[in-house]
This record gives structure tokens, sequence and C-alpha cells, in this order.
């Protein structure tokens, strides 16, 4: 009989505390230590996504912790992925697949059937590694929440799991927030409660040290470590408090370039332009007036989950009307997944999978059309350069592009020898189709591509066509931005540094990494 692997779990004094970085962080710890590790998290609430090998949908959080623990991800790390709908309704995706869109109220009753997957999910994934890392939700003391509780101390509970409690001491009140926790807790969550992390401190830790005291004689717990703030790490945040903090960006001066995002009420996978964001010289800005679009170099339709409602959204703001007339001007517009639909003539919806709108009017800037189905295509995708546009500097690019596909609305391009992109694979397979469209002029590019400018390429061309238009000169990508992979090493080491190895490797059993 197998034995199944040790599990931790680090559950947060609340959102954004930093579980998914430290996630992350230990999966890449332990992979470098020799380990064959896993992340899981069984529900994860956003609209950052990312596709399996096999075409499913999870989390992007898990995703990215995979590629950390240098493993293929599977829907078995996050077998069950909420995604807003609106303030009341999420669609509802169990083992990659969507299985409906529900109210709270209709989630809540549905929860009782997941705990089995749950369970199957985690079973697998402790069959096949050394080390299951699983991240929590929120707080574990949502007190409202508790009752059915699918992700925080249910799931410690059920692999009798150590907890690491988070709290972010960057926003304040960390001390409050970890005591107040454990108050809310009932005593044998409490008991599970192994150690506390102080994540994303700035300053001299010499100063703390009477507070990390006072902690552990209140509460009989000791502190793992205080991990600090990290500075322009690339590595995809999760949700949308980033999207916050990126709209408080000023506007850059005249030396760099400005890309600006139209935030919609519903985005999703902002994460597409986070490559962008490391560039030197370029500020990426986050913005819903119509004043701000007009002197970016580049506008950016993003992701929606709700394309109609988000196109009459920036008809109601006045955004639709600015990127019409920037379009009259010849100035660069991109729009993305659901952008490249509200870019489009039309949007058809026979179904009433997105509204009650059988058929709705695009902004009419490329000639494609919209059709949702009820099914969701969820595609990894190699494609290629089809024909020339800002993105690629003018030129045909001959190299591969690879890129993901998640939407529900099918687009139809009018004129398939106006598509900035051939598909060539879906999930592995021959499927060659054009993608998107352009204007004719090559500066209104419309495609379905997630993940576009992680091909170093297709960055490097546009922001080399940028930069000759606004008269700056040109720089070399690739001397610039650090991989992926150099990034999980940079964020494992740190962490390392600054947390107690010993006594992470009685927590798990594995006891080689308190020798690294």
């Amino acid at each position: 009989m197998n034995l199944l692997a040790p599990t931790i779990m680090v559950q947060g004094t609340a959102s954004s505390a930093g579980k998914s970085l430290l996630v992350t962080a230990l999966c890449r710890l332990f992979r470098r230590d020799g380990f064959r590790v896993a992340p899981f998290k069984s529900q994860n609430m956003a609209l950052n996504s990312a596709v399996t090998a096999d075409g499913l949908e999870i989390g992007r959080a898990q995703a990215v912790q995979a590629e950390a623990a240098g493993i293929l991800s599977s829907v078995d790390m996050n077998p069950i992925l909420l995604k807003p709908e609106s303030d009341r309704r999420s669609q509802v995706v169990v083992l990659g697949k969507v299985v409906g869109s529900m109210t709270a109220t209709e989630y809540h009753e549905y929860k009782p059937r997941l705990s089995a997957v749950i369970a199957e999910s985690l079973t697998r994934l402790r069959a096949a590694y050394d080390l299951v890392v699983i991240e929590g939700a929120g707080s574990p003391a949502e007190i409202n929440l508790k009752s059915r509780d699918i992700v925080n101390m249910h799931v410690a509970k059920l692999v009798d799991a150590p907890v690491l409690l988070v709290g972010d001491i960057d926003r304040g009140g960390v001390f409050a927030s970890f005591v107040g926790t454990l108050e809310l807790l009932e005593p044998d969550e409490r008991a599970r409660v192994a150690a506390f992390i102080v994540n994303k401190f700035r300053g001299d830790v010499a100063l703390l040290q009477s507070g990390l005291n006072f902690l552990t004689e209140r509460t009989g717990k000791p502190v793992l470590g205080v991990v600090p703030f990290i500075q322009d790490l690339r590595i995809a945040d999760e949700d949308s408090v980033s999207i916050e903090d990126r709209m408080a960006r000023p506007k850059p001066s005249q030396q760099d370039l400005d890309i600006v995002v139209v935030r919609l009420p519903r985005i999703s996978n902002y994460d597409d332009v986070e490559a962008l964001e490391h560039e030197p010289g370029v500020v990426v800005r986050f913005v819903v007036q119509p004043g701000e679009i007009q002197g970016a170099d580049l506008v950016i339709l993003p992701g929606s989950k709700h394309t109609v409602s988000d196109l009459l959204w920036i008809r109601t703001q006045g955004i639709a009307a600015a990127i019409e007339a920037r379009a009259r001007e010849g100035k660069p517009i991109l729009g993305i997944c659901g952008g490249c639909q509200i870019l489009g003539e039309r949007i058809d919806d026979p179904h009433g999978v997105e509204s009650m709108e059988a058929q709705v009017r695009g902004l009419g800037l490329l000639a494609l059309r919209t059709h949702f189905e009820r099914e969701k295509v969820t595609a990894q995708v190699h494609a290629r350069v089809a024909h020339p546009s800002f993105l690629t500097d003018g030129t045909v690019v001959e190299a591969e592009i690879q890129g993901y596909e998640i939407h529900m609305g099918m687009v139809e391009p009018r004129n398939a020898q106006a598509s900035p992109f051939e598909i060539r694979l879906r999930n592995g397979h021959v499927d060659r189709r054009a993608d998107g469209a352009l204007s004719g002029d090559g500066m209104v590019v419309g495609t379905m591509l997630h993940g576009l400018f992680e091909n170093e390429v297709i960055r490097a061309k546009t922001l080399s066509f940028l930069r000759t238009r606004k008269g700056l000169p040109a720089c070399a990508t690739s001397q610039r931005i650090p991989s992926k992979q150099a990034e999980y090493d940079r964020l494992a080491a740190v962490v390392r540094e600054h947390i107690d190895c010993e006594m992470l490797g009685r927590l798990t059993g594995l006891s080689s990494v308190t020798s690294r």
C-alpha cells in the first residue's frame, strides 16, 4: 500500500496577506532541495485563471505554483474555481469544467457535494508527490462562513496538516490580526496553528523583536520567520487588490511609455500585461476615465468575465467614444479576449449565456462577430504571426507564439486575410484557424490569445514600435527582464533566508531542507 505524502498548509489573517506567494516560495524551496512537491487550493475565487496541458481551467495562482515546483499543473491542484460574474453571482468551475452559474446562496447549498471532490484530488496528489503545500483562502476566522468551510480548517483537518498563519505587516495591525484570528478559532483549530509568518516587512527586524516576543508569550505559538517585502517580483498577482494599487500610479514622464489598460468592472486575466510592467521605461496604468486614454501610447481592452455588461459600461463611461476617436487618429489599440469581442461589429447571445440581449452592437472597429455558446473554450495554443501590425513592428515575424484561450464567445473573423495570428495547435492537436482581426492600418488589433506578452518577440516588437513612434531610443528586452525561473529562485532564496528552516523541516517531516 502506498503511503500518502505529508502536507503543510498556509492560511492568512486576511485576503492578500501573501499566501499565494509563500506557497509558491515553499514549492520552489522544496523542489530545489530535491523533493517532488505539488500545490493545492481546494477553492479559488479569481478572475485570473490558467489552462492545464489537457485543456482544463484552474486558478492562475496554482498554475504559477506548479511552475515553481517544476511540474505540470492539473485540475487536482485547484478542483473548484469561482469566477465572479456580478456582485451576487459566480460561474462555478469544478475539475476544470463549468458546472453552472450560481448565486452565493445556491453555491452554499451546492458545497456539500464538493467535499468528496476535494478529498479525492488531495489523495491523488499525496499519492504522486513527496509533499503537498496547501493554500487557504481569505481568513479561517470568517465566522459567518465557517459552518460551510471547504477551503481553510476543513482541509487542514482532512489531511491533518499543520498550519502556518501569515499576516501582512505592510498594511498594519499584524499583531492584532494574529491574536484576533486565534481567538475566533475553535480550540482544536487553534491547536492546529503551528507557527506565524510575518510577511512584507520593511526595515530593521531587530525593532520588531519585542512584538514577536509578545506574540509568542501571548499565544504560545512560535514565529517561523519575518519575510521582507520583495521589490519588483515578476510573479503574477492573484486577485484584484493589486489592480487598485496600480490605479494609483502617477502618469509617466515623456521619457516613459504610457500603456493604459481599461479597468473593466468584470476584468479577467489582467496579468496579460504583467510582463510589460517589468520593462524599464514602461508604465502600465489601469484607468476608468475617458480622459486618461487620449495621450496614452497604447490602450488595451483586457479580458472580461461579462463582455456584454462591460461593453455597455464603457459606452456609459464615455470610454467607447474615446477609443473610437483614438482609432480615427490611427493610434494603437489592443483588445484581448473580451476586449477583442468588444472591438468587433456585434455580439450574438441567443442562449442568454451573458445577458437577456440576443444581439448587442460592438464598437465596429474590427471586422469580426462573436457568437456566445454554452460550452466554454479552454485551450493551450501554439500560433504564428499571420499579418503585420503594431504588435510586430510592422513586420511578419517568423516565430512560434504560445498562449492560451479561455472564453465562451466564439469569434468569427469576417476576413481571415486580416487576422494578426494563425493558430496551429490547440491542446496539442492540429487546429489551424485565423485568430482575431486587424484594422486596415494595423493599428487596431484584436486577439483571443492570453499570455501574448510573455512571448519575448511580441513584447520586444511592440515596445520597439511604440518607442520609435514616440521618438524614444530602442532597448533590448532580452537583457533586462529576469526569467520566471530566476524569479522563483529569488523568491525561494529570500524566504529560506528569513524563516526557521529547521522548524519547517520538523513540521513537514522532510528534515533535509534544514541543511540547505
